[in-house]
């Protein structure tokens, strides 16, 4: 008998152990392979094989596997270990990390439902197994069966084989529960039979369709098509010859046609490549050099490059370095939106070596772009975002982390809640791989991290081409309005230079990092706005749809026409989003194209990229949006960015509120002026000589860190004090905060007066859930591993209290 350890897609704290013998099962049983095991009384979960031993398991009697599910590893041994290090650093366990890793459709469980293929007609199927009549007899007696109702069916365990070939021959489909098995994507082909090519069997075909005129005008098409060696897909033949396919399908039956089934790649490739050498100006040729020289003694090298220096061309050339060694490079990027720009870029360069992994791209396509990095049959220049530190790599040279100071790169929910950009540093290390960590705005980690030398440094100080820097002004709110020259939101001087720069045939963006219309409706009568049922929070209004809505929770009521406490009509929003600004800008010039780029506009999985080639395209003039314009993305003919509201980044209740307010404006002034002609930016505040946008108005970075640092190294914030939050949630009130008093004061005992609450966030209901939070600051010089020690003691502890069962407790690591 032989066991093995495996790691299951569930929140557990540790490994089970399972046994096998090897002759039960098709395929070998491989560290990294997947197999279906019983977990619980009834239910069957895909696990993966960690370890494989002759060791029982002393606590309890190891149940047998149930199949093994794969020929060859899907997961290879740097994965494991770096899952480790994810599990084990941010507090999760590493089948969290598992869920986040895997393309779902890779983790069959027995809630699965299994349902008759729509399109199926039984009376059409040559040869159906038996196995297979034996399930379709089940389905036609009822509309679904689960795994154990399969099992029972075929009176064996390992269905999972049969399942898989039905789902391959269109004889079964799951529904939304058990969507995740990966199905390749089929393509119906049709070729002549090469017997017709024969002269005297061609000339007795052609005699005999003399009165199939249908059928012999397909055939001759066919011929002229010149397919017999190169197939033509069904739905291409019945375009070319506007046949229904009761025609061609009586030429298959016959045997004239042979038609063929070919998988087909869902993940596109460009083979083209039109773009062939990059010409570096001297600064970039500088730059380019300094970084290689760098990390051949670094790991990490921080590049820091002005908006529009020309970053990109030298990430190529540094690509084109790896690609030569035969390396794979990821390409980490913190919005998808970038992705649509970026990917045009290196595939005019690379062709078809370029893959792109995010969570738009469909089940399916996540299993075949995972399939290629894992066997490295195609495209070692990998572009993603976050989740794709989590990929097969198999021979990483390089990783570059573009735009890394971006808040994006830090998951949040669910577990594991990873920075990315720091993740991905140690997955290099793993790999033996270098970083270059891009930005014109660094995090003042990766500053203090170039202060302690541990980051290698590079400038690029101009941008490309000589382009001077877009003129940065600060337009005093207070003083436009006390003279009466605002027009809505928009300041007098706004409009001019909007007006000015369309005249010029160039276009403007309009910054304001907030979604929505007005985030208050108000009463004038009584003060009462609408909230929200399950959140503390009011109801945000939504201009186009006519809708309150909350951004929390997703509640929507209709807009409310009187008052919902006193019954009063007389209601006012407060406050404005991004779509109020559209409304305003279309008023404001009607004559021009005017669209929105927020969360609300870009659900659909090509949104970004419409939206982003109409701008390029000069098919839109004023392009409105929140933060995911400022990052990263180059338009030639934007002239002017107008900034409506600086202030609610400033007053941001966060610590890290003045370095990310800097960030942001630096960087969607970026935006700005990106050719020959010199840009302009106006942001409107109501404090206009605060000293970070004076800051951003004269590029002076050097001083917004110099002073961030002094601040965070006394008052014992990061990049001086690790940070780990804990967040208590319940519905009931009195027991959130019953319980986060027991876990404050169990950590005091030994952190002392670095444990911090417990306080209530600023929204205390979320989803019918109260929130309290308690912050750990974590010194230097303390052990990292006995403090999470003694965390996850504290954990084991609150657990086993049975009064706080119904309490959620959420462990978040550096959680800023």
């Amino acid at each position: 008998m032989h066991f093995v350890d495996v790691i299951l897609p569930l929140a557990l704290p540790k490994r089970f152990t399972y046994v096998f013998k090897a002759e039960d099962y098709d395929f070998e049983i491989k560290v990294g392979k997947r197999v279906a095991i019983q977990f619980g009384k009834r239910k069957i979960y895909t696990a993966i094989v960690v370890n494989i031993h002759n060791n029982p398991p002393q606590a309890y009697d190891a149940k047998p596997i149930e199949d093994v599910l794969d020929q060859t590893p899907i997961l290879t041994q740097l994965q494991l270990q770096f899952f480790k290090w994810v599990s084990d650093y941010y507090l999760c366990s590493e089948g969290e990390v598992l869920r986040a890793a895997l393309p779902s459709a890779f983790l069959l469980e027995s809630e699965t439902i299994i349902e008759k293929h729509p399109d199926i007609n039984q009376n059409e199927i040559e040869f159906i197994e038996d196995q297979h009549v034996l399930i379709l007899d089940a389905l036609d007696m009822q509309s679904s069966l689960k795994l154990s109702d399969v099992m029972s069916i075929l009176g064996k365990k390992t269905v999972f084989p049969v399942l898989n070939e039905m789902l391959s021959k269109d004889l079964i489909v799951f529904n939304q529960e058990l969507n995740r098995q990966y199905k390749p994507k089929l393509i119906k082909y049709l070729r002549l039979n090469s017997v017709y090519y024969q002269q005297q069997k061609f000339e007795e075909l052609l005699e005999s369709l003399n009165r199939a005129k249908k059928q012999k005008e397909v055939f001759m098409k066919m011929i002229a098509l010149e397919t017999a060696k190169k197939p033509i897909t069904k739905t291409k033949l019945k375009q070319e010859t506007a046949v229904s396919d009761a025609v061609i399908k009586a030429l298959i039956d016959k045997a004239i046609l042979i038609e063929e089934e070919k998988q087909q790649d869902r993940v596109q490739f460009k083979t083209e490549v039109t773009s062939h050498h990059i010409q570096l100006s001297d600064l970039q040729d500088q730059a380019f050099n300094q970084i290689k020289s760098n990390l051949e003694t670094k790991d990490v090298c921080l590049f820091q490059g002005v908006t529009s220096s020309g970053k990109t061309e030298i990430y190529i050339k540094l690509i084109e370095a790896q690609i030569a060694k035969g390396n794979q490079v990821l390409y980490l990027l913190p919005e998808i939106a970038l992705t649509t720009q970026l990917i045009t870029r290196l595939q005019n360069y690379f062709g078809d070596q370029v893959i792109v992994f995010h969570s738009k791209f469909s089940v399916n396509e996540r299993v075949e772009a995972y399939k290629h990095v894992l066997n490295q049959s195609k495209g070692r220049i990998i572009i993603g975002a976050r989740s794709s530190i989590f990929l097969p790599f198999q021979n990483l040279g390089l990783i570059i982390v573009d735009e890394s100071h971006e808040t994006s790169f830090k998951q949040y929910d669910p577990a594991p809640r990873y920075q990315a950009r720091d993740a991905a540093i140690v997955l290099a290390k793993m790999s033996q791989a270098r970083v270059i960590l891009g930005t014109a705005t660094p995090s003042l980690e990766s500053i203090y991290n170039v202060k302690q030398k541990k980051y290698a440094y590079v400038t690029l100080t101009k941008r490309f081409g000589n382009v001077l820097f877009p003129k940065i002004n600060i337009i005093d709110l207070q003083e436009r309005y006390k003279k009466k020259k605002m027009k809505g939101h928009f300041s007098e001087d706004l409009i001019l230079k909007i007006q000015e720069t369309l005249e010029h045939g160039e276009q403007v963006i309009l910054f304001q990092n907030r979604r929505g219309y007005s985030p208050i409706l108000e009463c004038n009568s009584c003060g009462n706005s609408p909230q929200c049922p399950n959140c503390d929070v009011s109801l945000t209004y939504h201009k186009h749809n006519n809708t309150l809505r909350c951004h929390y929770c997703g509640y929507h009521i209709a807009m409310q026409i009187k008052c919902m406490a006193c019954g009063s009509k007389d209601l006012s929003t407060k406050g404005f989003g991004t779509e109020q600004i559209e409304v305003e800008a279309k008023a404001l010039f009607p004559e021009f194209k005017i669209k929105r780029m927020d969360l609300d506009t870009t659900r659909a999985k090509n949104a970004y990229g419409n939206l982003i080639t109409e701008f390029e395209q000069g098919e839109i003039d004023i392009l409105v949006g929140t933060q995911m314009l400022s990052k990263g993305l180059d338009f030639r003919d934007v002239s002017l960015v107008g900034v409506l509201n600086a202030d609610s980044l400033l007053n941001f209740p966060d610590f890290r509120a003045h370095e990310r307010c800097f960030q942001l404006l630096t960087q969607v002034a970026g935006r700005a002026g990106r050719t020959q002609k010199q840009g302009e930016v106006l942001i409107q505040s109501f404090n206009p000589h605060h000293q970070v946008l004076q800051q951003v108005t004269t590029y002076n970075y050097k001083q917004l860190y110099k002073e961030q640092l002094y601040d965070r190294k006394h008052f014992k914030y990061p990049p001086y004090f690790r940070l780990v939050r804990f967040t208590l949630k319940s519905k009931d009130f009195n027991r959130v905060n019953e319980a986060s008093a027991w876990l404050a004061t169990y950590y005091r005992q030994v952190f002392k007066e670095y444990v911090l609450g417990p306080e209530f966030p600023p929204i205390l209901r979320i989803r019918n859930m109260y929130h309290k939070n308690i912050l750990l600051k974590i010194p230097p010089q303390q052990s990292l591993s006995k403090t999470k020690s003694y965390i996850n003691k504290g954990r084991d502890k609150f657990e086993a209290i049975g009064a706080f069962k119904s309490i959620r407790l959420i462990i978040d690591v550096d959680p800023f």
